[in-house]
């Protein structure tokens, strides 16, 4: 089998599986969890063996053209270089983790068969991406996964929270792609192509002739899907789907989809200093400020929500000094460690009954009652906040040596403006960072009070599931120093400043969480925070995530989404707390200058439609219908009124002509 043959069959496979399975649901149910697992894994042995096959070195293209269309035709090509062997390995390995912990997770939903048939078609969305050496067929897989979004984050569509999710998602993401689909028009007119290595050749030849604009188009875009500022609201409202889903997104597609593309046409935007320095600024603004988001959130899926907003924010700043290989990197690493975090608190809120950290935190023995998510989430957790020798320690590291570079003026592919803005932003993201993490594990595992209610053990798949992902959580920040050359050479060694600089500031952040977790420990003055309470006595224990997600109180009662007086990162933010909680209110904002006006114009038009088209219409309705009764009346049938009628009227005639003739005739 060619090399050309597998990388086709690495995203037709899941493709294929999603069809079936959609086909099939109904008819024959007990195919169903094979198709949606089977098809997944075998595109992750067939990408494993592409990337061993292909080599590090080596890049494979080849192309079919796919219609004539004048003077810039589209391909059906494939251009498959190192990073694009391992950012495949990443998505499927991911979605086949989602996969197996679906069956467990979602096993009694009555929707399981197109929630997987979507699970496997967002795959092979995110492959076509990877693998795609053509923008415009890229741009296929790039919207068929907004619409995969769309379904699977509105999966609960019975609680207004996953609707109104949904709706968001989609909306903010396509607010970006208008402007990106018009850069990409844009690109490959200048270009006079679709094809990457085309649009690379003419970038490299200097052939640009709009640069600064086009790479503007589509960092919008990138903004939106990738869920950077200010286009990164949606991210954490997404939160209402269902768990494995926010793994997905999260960790291995879509969001990783804008990082990914950067990384491929990374010469385009840096061909204008102006986009770097933009980027940089968007990539600063986006790890500060969800880091501190993170901080305050109660939710455990919205404070990793906004953990990888931040994460993100990372890539971006790698990526606006002109390191793709940190980008990828991190990118890579934090796919394996945050689709743990995602799972492991599918898990945690499977047990606890609840995602409200507060509630989590008045809990005892929660981390006796789920040891297999405990200790990997652990891992996951110092993975995140770059403690040695996890994951997140190198690839992080990577990210900030390469900003240092840039701001001594090592490297001049961008300006050293860019790389003082992300070397300070990554240094005080990973202070917030280090506080978020440690905050998260103290309130989810060291809680003190009642014992939650028993909600049953977790399947054997979804704990088996988290052991495989805290390999890589653990060890794949060795496989830059060991495969250099699949990182453009580099290897991505972390140096002696920035080691002691990040993980010092990490380790300042989780040491003053946890100072202040035990100050407020003390001050309360017992072991059990202030307002521990049991399940709600008057309310069924949410058996369901659906139940947990739509509301605390099912569960616990009001107090369980009350404000939490033991909670260290109120303590740490102090009055800021108020307004990291909301996300700086930008939502808030988005509501006066878009959703208002915009529902304000709908009434104009609603009213306009309605008073004053309508009114015409009916009116022109009105005057035949008037006439015809009019005219009905007349037609009585009678002999002698026809002739009457006659009569006078050509009596009146008579007159009307003898009087205008008189007229005329003193004139």
């Amino acid at each position: 089998m060619t090399t050309t043959t597998l990388a086709v069959l690495v995203p037709l496979l899941p493709f294929l599986g999603a069809a079936t399975g959609l086909l099939l649901g109904r008819t024959a149910p007990g195919f169903v969890r094979p198709l949606a697992v089977l098809p997944t894994l075998a595109a992750a042995v067939l990408a494993i063996t592409l990337a061993v096959h292909q080599g590090s070195g080596k890049t494979l293209d080849a192309a079919t053209r796919l219609t004539p269309t004048g003077s810039v035709p589209v391909d059906l090509s494939l251009h498959i270089d190192g990073f694009a062997a391992l950012v495949a390995i990443l998505v499927t390995v991911v979605a086949t983790c989602v996969q197996i912990y679906s069956t467990g997770y979602l096993r009694d939903d009555p929707r399981y068969a197109s929630y997987a048939a979507l699970v496997s078609l967002f795959t092979s969305a995110m492959l076509l991406v990877v693998y795609s050496g053509d923008l415009m067929v890229l741009l296929v897989g790039w919207e068929i996964m907004g619409i995969c979004s769309y379904f699977l984050v509105g999966h609960y569509w019975e609680t207004p929270e996953a609707r109104a999710a949904s709706l968001k998602a989609f909306l903010v993401t396509k607010l970006g792609d208008v402007p990106f689909l018009i850069g990409l028009f844009a690109l490959a007119t200048d270009a006079g192509t679709f094809r990457i290595t085309g649009i690379l050749q003419t970038v490299a030849d200097g052939g640009l002739a709009h640069p600064t604009l086009i790479a503007l188009l589509l960092l919008a875009g990138v903004a939106g899907k990738s869920a950077q500022f200010p286009l990164h609201t949606w991210l954490p409202d997404a939160m209402a789907g269902p768990t494995p889903v926010s793994a997905l997104i999260h960790a291995a597609t879509m969001v990783a989809a804008g990082i990914y593309f950067v990384a491929r046409l990374l010469p385009v935007f840096a061909a204008s200093q102006a986009a770097l320095t933009v980027l940089a600024v968007m990539a600063a603004v986006t790890m500060v400020g969800s880091a501190l988001a993170a901080l305050a959130q109660d939710d455990i899926k919205r404070v990793l929500a906004y953990s990888t907003i931040g994460q993100l924010g990372y890539m971006s700043g790698a990526l606006a000094v002109g390191d793709r290989s940190a980008a990828v990197f991190h990118l890579l690493s934090h796919g394996a460690f945050k689709a743990l975090l995602f799972l492991g608190a599918g898990v945690v809120i499977h047990a606890a009954g609840t995602n409200s950290l507060s509630a989590m935190s008045r809990m005892g023995n929660l981390a006796k009652r789920i040891p297999d998510a405990f200790w990997t989430m652990s891992i996951a957790l110092l993975a995140l906040a770059a403690v040695p020798p996890f994951a997140g320690f190198f690839s992080k590291e990577a990210v900030l040596v390469a900003a240092e570079h840039t701001a001594f003026g090592d490297s001049h592919i961008a300006p050293t403006a860019a790389g003082w803005t992300v070397l300070l932003a990554g240094l005080a993201t990973a202070l917030l960072t280090g506080a978020y993490a440690t905050r998260f594990w103290l309130m989810a595992f060291r809680g003190s009070g009642q014992e939650a209610p028993d909600h049953g053990k977790q399947p054997v798949v979804m704990n088996a599931v988290l052991w495989v992902l805290a390999v890589p959580s653990v060890g794949f920040g060795l496989t830059s120093l060991v495969l250099p050359d699949w990182f453009d050479g580099h290897t991505l060694s972390p140096s002696l400043t920035t080691s002691v600089l990040g993980t010092g500031v990490a380790l300042v952040g989780g040491l003053l969480t946890y100072g202040a977790w035990r100050a407020v420990q003390f001050k309360e003055g017992a072991a059990t925070p202030l307002g521990a309470v049991a399940a709600h006595p008057d309310a069924d224990p949410a058996t369901s995530e659906i139940e947990a997600i739509a509301t605390h109180t099912q569960a616990y009662g009001s107090i369980a989404s009350a404000p939490d007086p033991s909670d260290p990162g109120r303590l740490l933010l102090g009055p800021l707390h108020r307004h990291a909680v909301t996300g700086f209110h930008l939502d808030a904002v988005y509501d006066v200058l878009f959703v208002r006006p915009v529902l304000a114009a709908a009434k104009v038009v609603r009213f306009l439609d309605r008073e004053v088209v309508d009114t015409y219409v009916r009116g022109a309705g009105a005057v035949p219908r008037w006439l015809g009764v009019l005219v009905r009346r007349a037609q009585t049938g009678n002999l002698q009124t026809y002739l009457s009628a006659l009569l006078a009227g050509s009596v009146v005639l008579v007159i009307a002509a003898v009087t205008l003739a008189n007229v005329y005739a003193g004139s």
